[in-house]
């Protein structure tokens, strides 16, 4: 994992930069001269995290959104409302894209796929 380095010599960050010559990677003061090779050559690591809630959360908006295409051509099976939002995504578990529909009636929100 990557954290901040801070300079031995004036406690700045440092920062990233490589050695062409050496091909190796430093992190270099921008206050003093100091440089340190680096021990790891990971910069940086973004690590996600998402809770079911979110996924949910996603869908149930998605009616809402005004960017989205809206169908009559559909009903939903729970409410029997005739306007859905839909969008193509790739469903978990299989290849290619498939068409996710989402009941435009506010208090329904069912979601299908087709």
């Amino acid at each position: 994992m990557s954290t901040m380095k801070f300079c031995r010599e004036c406690n700045n960050i440092l920062y990233p930069k490589d050695d062409r010559e050496q091909k190796v990677l430093l992190y270099a003061c921008r206050n003093c001269d100091h440089q340190e090779v680096a021990d790891n050559n990971c910069v940086y690591r973004n690590v996600v995290h998402h809770s079911a809630g979110e996924f949910t959360q996603v869908l149930q908006d998605v009616a809402g959104d005004p960017t989205l295409p809206r169908t009559k051509s559909v009903r939903c099976a729970s409410c029997g409302h005739g306007e859905a939002v839909f969008f193509q995504a790739t469903a978990r578990g299989e290849e290619g894209m498939t068409l996710f529909f989402v009941c435009c009636n506010p208090s329904c929100g069912n979601r299908w796929r087709e």
